[in-house]
């Protein structure tokens, strides 16, 4: 089949969480003949990233959030509680989670989730609609090249050849990129350092360790926890150093706690013009005081230890337009000083991973050391030293080992690859300018050029995307590229591509008259306001149903009542109801994403029953 012919052609570039759940999302939307081509390099990374791969993460690593949401499906909350208690296999499973009955406040080990991905996307590629085909492919993209009926991938395969995909369309979801750490150009080969922490060969280190080895860790976030407790649970007495430059520690979520959304005023003051980064401080510090004060007065329920993380969420709709009076240089220079900062206020951690922690520190071996890393080198007794410059004094600490949080690159001028040197190079990608962070894009994920307009049918998912979440959504820390927002960038890119493909030229400029009477007004970023016409909301929460719908023959008994619908509604400047169904569609993905609810209030909002299917579609 051609990319442009009966059965078009997707390619998916990386299938890690963020391209898997991208994938099975097109899988699910699509009506019509469709190949979805998941591109991943490493096999063991199929599925599941750097992250959550089995062999990268032992069973005492588990997910830093609690296992209630970590449903790869934003309106079904439970799906991964549900599956890990009722479908995984839990053969070979250690004892500890052998007969473990999964909560939704509770623990869960990471290395679980590459199984329950895999057994998604096979059951979305089973329930696809007829023609809808999954393939899964391994190889690198080199590179992407606009024609005239898509755009060609290159792919350097497994065993090293080179090939092209032609494609209608191809989405980027390549992941985190590896930072260069020139302090440690000396070591990054040495047997005592380990730069790849979340990997077969780091964690056969740490697990060899003997009891008493002295350990420094670089960083103090929640991925520096799973390195030190991986030591502490195996009995580890040694000192291990976690050396941090900003000092932050994250917090334990309360037992029982739920995630919850409120609605606070706007920081009016934010708002004001900005003078200088200490004025600005002062307003935020102000501002943050009064918020946190505010919500422990009025809701006693909420509980100490989540009180900031309710106020940074309340205040991410207001952001971008307190982030939009501060100067690019400023901007890039704050996000760098407080990025840290803001995720541990935004997060906590489930206690299953601080508390092994936070005994081992009051006493005990665990250490925080606040300061910058400037060198790691080799010691002549073969260990290795690491500089740490403090507020006050350079220090040197000698290390057994030295695991590496260093983080990740989020500047693509420095990425490495071939791919995002050739995208960059030819102008199909453009770092985003605001923020220094990520790929400029527009609200559908779609690549910008330098010029600020689509290069080609290139969407991105992801961290890629993390500087167009700060300044479109007022996503900061780690948290412009969560899984919340990988969720949400599934949902949207797959509906955006697929509309595409099946309904082409289906939204030209202006939106015909008969559609912007149903649909409303257009807002800023393409999609439609609330439906002023009873007729269109129902069409609506049809589609949101189909979308959220895993069995296909629910989904194409719940087509066939939208398309009457449909029919009933078109108009002679919209023939065959093409604008109009993407008009539907856009405002179906508008509510599926909805950040200003939780997703268990999302779903009883937009009526979906428990488990994504369900019988109760024949009656609205």
């Amino acid at each position: 089949m051609t990319p442009t012919g009966t059965r078009p052609r997707i390619v998916v570039v990386g299938a890690g969480l963020a391209g898997t759940a991208t994938a099975l999302r097109m899988l699910r939307f699509a009506r019509r003949p469709v190949e979805v081509v998941l591109l991943e390099r490493r096999s063991d990374y199929r599925c599941a990233g750097v992250a959550y791969h089995r062999h990268g993460n032992p069973w005492d690593h588990v997910f830093n959030i609690q296992a209630g949401r970590m449903s790869v499906f934003r309106e079904d909350v439970l799906d991964f509680v549900h599956w890990a208690n009722r479908e995984a296999d839990r053969g070979g499973w250690p004892a500890q989670w052998a007969d473990h009955e999964f909560t939704e406040p509770g623990p869960a080990p990471r290395r679980i989730f590459q199984d329950y991905l895999e057994q998604r996307l096979a059951e979305a590629a089973r329930e696809a609609a007829p023609g809808v085909l999954l393939t899964e492919a391994d190889g690198e993209a080199l590179d992407l090249v606009p024609t005239a009926a898509g755009v060609d991938v290159a792919v350097r395969g497994s065993d090293g050849t080179a090939h092209v995909l032609p494609a209608a369309h191809a989405v980027l979801a390549t992941g985190l990129e590896l930072k260069e750490i020139p302090f440690a150009a000396e070591v990054l080969e040495h047997p005592r350092f380990v730069r790849h922490p979340y990997s077969a060969d780091g964690v056969r280190r740490l697990e060899a360790l003997p009891p008493d080895a002295e350990v420094v860790i670089v960083g103090s976030v929640l991925s520096a926890y799973d390195s030190a407790g991986l030591l502490l649970r195996r009995g580890h007495t040694g000192r291990i150093v976690l050396v941090s430059r900003t000092g932050t520690m994250f917090r334990s979520y309360p037992g029982a706690h739920e995630h919850g959304v409120l609605r606070l005023a706007c920081p009016r003051t934010l708002l004001e013009p900005y003078r200088d980064r200490e004025e600005f401080l002062g307003r935020v510090r102000a501002e943050w005081t009064a918020a946190c004060a505010s919500v422990a007065r009025d809701h006693p329920e909420i509980a100490p230890e989540v009180v900031a993380e309710r106020v940074a969420k309340a205040w991410e709709p207001h952001l971008p337009e307190a982030l939009a009076r501060i100067p690019s240089p400023e901007l890039r220079s704050l996000l760098d000083e407080f990025g840290t900062a803001i995720a541990a206020l935004r997060v906590g951690a489930v206690p299953y991973t601080l508390e092994v922690i936070e005994r081992a520190m009051h006493p005990g071996p665990v250490r925080l050391l606040v300061g910058g890393v400037q060198a790691i080198v080799p010691a002549e007794s073969g260990l290795l030293e690491v500089t740490v410059a403090t507020a006050d004094e350079k220090l040197t600490v000698r290390a057994d080992l030295v695991v590496s949080n260093f983080g990740r690159e989020s500047d693509y001028r420095r990425v490495e690859e071939p791919l995002w040197r050739n995208l960059l190079r030819r102008g199909l990608a453009t770092p985003h300018e605001r923020t220094g962070r990520g790929l400029e894009v527009d609200h559908r994920g779609v690549l910008l050029t330098p010029a600020g307009v689509p290069g080609g049918p290139l969407t991105a998912v992801g961290p890629l995307r993390e500087g167009d979440e700060i300044v479109r959504n007022g996503r900061t820390g780690a948290f412009a590229f969560n899984l919340a927002a990988i969720k949400n960038h599934s949902i949207a890119v797959a509906a955006h591509v697929i509309e595409q493909l099946e309904l082409p030229g289906a939204a030209p400029e202006p939106a015909p008259p008969a559609v912007r009477d149903l649909a409303g007004s257009r807002t800023s970023d393409g999609t439609f306001e609330e439906a002023t016409d009873p007729a269109f909301d129902q069409a609506v929460n049809l589609e949101v149903r189909r979308m959220a719908t895993r069995a296909r023959a629910r989904r194409e008994r719940l087509d066939t009542r939208l398309d009457a619908l449909i029919g009933l509604l078109t108009t002679p400047d919209d023939p065959g109801g093409r604008r109009l169904r993407a008009a539907v569609t856009r405002s179906a993905v508008r509510r599926l994403t909805d950040v200003s609810v939780t997703p268990r209030q999302l779903r009883r909002h937009l009526g979906i029953a428990d488990g994504g299917d369900t019988d109760e579609d024949t009656e609205d």
